[in-house]
């Protein structure tokens, strides 16, 4: 992708941000976050507040890579454990409308090339498995949450992209690529799913690096599919590197990162997002 290093965060004062930034922060979230983070409206803000340190051209060339809002179905099932199915179709609307105001707001700044991850099975990761206490099960309720998260994904980038000629984008599928690790894990050589390499608990899942904490820190991590309560392993992430940026529309549609990036700045889109189910994609190994 000609980036000669890693994305510098932008939040650190006198960084060199003219090949890209990292506006990724802790705990962030979609309807909003703690003080100490940053909600997605905040990172867009912020970026418009940093905006001169690169040409518009540049700008309309770049990749904007979005991957949030497991926050916000965590702590919605953490504090409303009993909540009705009425209340929880109310909250992914709200959160997805605030996801699509924030997609326009960042348009509107120049950017026309979007890469968005679907959220991952959240019942899954061991934050979820240890906080609800479900063992070796994942935590259904959220990840049903999820589910009806990344329903609502897909056709709101298709409209905008049918709707915007110059709106580009694509889908990585993160819910079954995870999903299938999960399932199948000796597949993909990780003996362990379902805890974490690093941390304290019942599956390892709270303070991992955190002073005054004795964690844990697994002999292995490449045996492991997450590092932390919430974040996967180095391997994980390399797997899923190779997969956005060359894999096919069973794992990203309707395009890979590779041809969005080659596709002509200003031309409108020729494919657009389809719902697998409805599509009938194949579920082979990925």
């Amino acid at each position: 992708m000609g980036i000669p290093h890693d994305l510098p965060p932008a939040l650190k004062p006198g960084t060199d941000v003219s090949r890209g930034a990292s506006f990724a922060v802790g705990s962030a979230s979609i309807l909003g976050s703690p003080k100490d983070s940053l909600a997605l409206n905040q990172q867009v803000r912020k970026f418009n507040q940093m905006i001169s340190n690169w040409k518009v051209d540049y700008i309309q060339k770049s990749v904007f890579m979005i991957s949030i809002g497991m926050e916000d179905y965590y702590n919605f099932t953490k504090n409303n454990p009993n909540a009705e199915v009425s209340a929880q179709q109310a909250f992914v609307t709200s959160v997805t409308n605030r996801f699509k105001s924030d997609i326009n707001l960042l348009y509107s700044s120049g950017a026309s090339k979007f890469v968005v991850h679907l959220l991952a099975p959240l019942g899954c990761l061991p934050i979820a498995r240890q906080e609800f206490k479900t063992g070796n099960n994942c935590y259904e309720k959220l990840n049903d949450l999820a589910k009806q998260h990344n329903a609502k994904i897909g056709p709101i980038l298709n409209e905008m992209a049918e709707t915007k000629p110059d709106f580009q984008f694509t889908v990585f599928d993160f819910y079954n690529v995870i999903l299938r690790r999960t399932q199948r894990n000796m597949n993909y050589r990780f003996s362990v799913t379902n805890i974490s390499c690093c941390g304290v608990g019942t599956h390892y899942a709270y303070g991992c690096g955190l002073p005054n904490v004795h964690s844990k820190l697994c002999e292995y991590q490449r045996s492991y599919l997450y590092f932390d309560a919430r974040h996967n392993t180095e391997k994980a992430q390399e797997a899923f590197a190779h997969l956005i940026f060359g894999a096919d529309p069973n794992v990203i549609q309707p395009m890979n990162v590779r041809e969005l990036m080659v596709y002509p700045v200003n031309e409108p889109m020729r494919e657009f997002w389809e719902d697998p189910m409805d599509e009938k994609l194949s579920l082979v190994q990925y």
